[in-house]
């Protein structure tokens, strides 16, 4: 199994994926085309009765810093012919276990992409942000429907309207990721629970898997695809353009002429 892009990593061993996040000089930023391999491995993956578990990964003590937002002050596409909505459809409905092994950053789609893998170990510098309000977007990846019913309205509240830093134990205590570990730590963790997993039945992981989502699987499809609706109209309002306009310049966004 190869990957179609340099900066999206692939190994494969013991029937295990490895897709490994591989762009350290943009803090590992994701960009269409990278978005576009790792929903084809997936796709691929899902497919081949010689993988049965995946591992999510960035390189160089970095999960993924988000969307890169060049790509989207550029006018790329984001609606569901995107390689971004792709992605994420592919990860949604894969059908077989997927852990996340999460150091550094975890910005945005970052963060919210864990809320669709099985198991998500952090290690213990690990940062987490959903900065979507503050870009002047909405949430995305179901995060507005899943959030509230992992953590609480209230918790999730804040991190969404707030869009502030939390940290890997944060993490850990509102079930976005189940474990937390010493720096260094989580690919190795990532990698003992995938050995495990290879192990068990594989028909019964998948249907397991099906079943334990069963209750939130077509309401939070339902939900993604409303999201994406309403994140493209973001991308193209003027807000947005300040945020990110001021991101790229390193200075704060003034929304003080919005309405």
């Amino acid at each position: 199994m190869q990957s179609q892009c340099e900066e999206i990593q692939v190994q494969v061993q013991d029937r295990v994926l490895e897709i490994t996040i591989n762009r350290p000089e943009r803090k590992n930023a994701l960009t269409m085309a990278m978005y576009s391999a790792m929903a084809e491995l997936l796709n691929g993956a899902a497919a081949d009765p010689e993988i049965r578990v995946v591992i999510l990964t960035g390189i160089k003590g970095m999960f993924t810093s988000g969307n890169d937002l060049s790509d989207f002050l550029g006018g790329s596409a984001t609606g569901e012919e995107s390689p971004v909505f792709q992605f994420m459809s592919a990860l949604y409905h894969f059908p077989k276990p997927v852990i996340a092994a999460v150091s550094g950053v975890a910005v945005g789609i970052g963060t919210t992409l864990l809320l669709h893998c099985d198991l998500a170990i952090a290690e213990d510098h690990a940062v987490f942000q959903m900065p979507f309000v503050n870009l002047g977007l909405c949430p995305e990846y179901g995060s507005s429907f899943l959030l509230p019913r992992i953590m609480g309205h209230a918790k999730a509240s804040e991190l969404l309207l707030l869009g502030k830093k939390f940290d890997a134990q944060t993490a850990a205590d509102v079930n976005i990721c189940n474990e937390v570990v010493y720096s260094g730590e989580a690919l190795g963790r990532a990698r003992e629970y995938a050995r495990e997993l290879v192990k068990k039945a594989p028909e019964a992981l998948r249907l397991s898997k099906r079943l334990l989502r069963q209750g939130t699987f077509e309401k939070g499809w339902e939900v993604i695809r409303e999201e994406v609706i309403h994140f493209h109209s973001r991308l193209q309002s003027e807000e947005f353009r300040e945020a990110a306009t001021a991101f790229l310049e390193k200075r704060p966004a003034d929304f003080s002429k919005f309405d």
